[in-house]
């Protein structure tokens, strides 16, 4: 008979299998990294800190950078293909704001990866927590909003945050409480509500519990995207669901079913590995 923690850990599995629902034995996992190049990712890079030796790029009368550094240009080599414990890894240095995408738009998918922190943090955020994040139903042009990231919805990866929910120029439902201090926190048996951005409830939605690792060590997350509804699981634990995802590009909100993916640098250095991704 298992011990306790032998149970608890049974129940969260199942708990998952229910959300994540029946997958046809058929639609078997396909990676989404080679483990040799990025050949199958394009790359956006926004305008770089001022601290920063770009070469080629114009500046103005204060030293700042006057446009982004744009698609599938990486002259300080953010994005690169590194040995991490006995295997391939992106590298992402941090430097700078930016995403790698791929080239292929996915409709009603699983999704799983492994993550850790890397020691390295930059300006403007050298002093901040570590951040980043892993972006879907990404749509529209590569930096389409401020010229930094793509419309889409976020799985948040940040530390002591990993799991929230953003919507990035999009909208989603939650059920969500508001704390003490205002912020919207994931609640099965809370109220459902929008997120959006530059609204009263505002954008975010934080996960519920906390299932991250100590910072050095790898991450399991996996999601689920079925229809525009998606579920966050941070090593092996469900920390959010959302439902509606709604694309508002357009002059009415229409159904976010399908995009493609996103990883982003946003000034610490992190390791993607083992990224993977079934049809549902």
């Amino acid at each position: 008979m298992p011990c306790a923690s032998g149970q608890v850990k049974i129940a969260r599995l199942f708990s998952v299998f229910l959300l994540i629902g029946p997958v046809s034995a058929e639609n078997e996992w396909q990676p989404l990294f080679n483990g040799k190049d990025l050949s199958n990712w394009e790359s956006f890079l926004a305008r770089p800190d001022k601290s920063f030796e770009v070469p080629g790029m114009e500046r103005d009368e204060k030293g700042e950078y006057i446009s982004p550094i744009g698609e599938n240009k990486d002259p300080l080599g953010v994005f690169k293909i590194s040995q991490v414990d006995g295997e391939p890894a992106i590298h992402v240095s941090g430097q700078g704001y930016g995403t790698i995408t791929t080239k292929q738009s996915f409709k009603n998918f699983d999704l799983k990866m492994e993550f850790k922190w890397g020691e390295k943090r930059w300006p403007p955020r050298e002093f901040e927590v570590r951040d980043c994040g892993l972006l879907y139903a990404v749509h529209g042009p590569l930096g389409g909003l401020w010229n930094t990231w793509p419309k889409s919805v976020e799985f948040q990866i940040q530390e002591g945050d990993t799991g929230d929910l953003w919507t990035v120029g999009t909208r989603a439902t939650a059920l969500a409480t508001k704390n003490e201090k205002g912020m919207w926190i994931y609640d099965p048996n809370g109220k459902a509500t929008d997120f959006e951005l530059n609204t009263e409830i505002s954008n975010r939605c934080m996960k519920f519990p906390d299932a991250e690792k100590p910072s050095g060590q790898w991450n399991l997350l996996e999601m689920s995207f079925v229809n525009g509804d998606a579920t966050h699981i941070v090593n092996g634990v469900v920390v959010l669901k959302l439902t509606k995802s709604m694309r508002l590009d357009g002059k009415t909100p229409q159904p976010l079913t399908e995009g493609k993916i996103s990883l982003q640098t946003e000034g610490a250095e992190v390791f993607y590995r083992k990224i993977e991704i079934r049809d549902r």
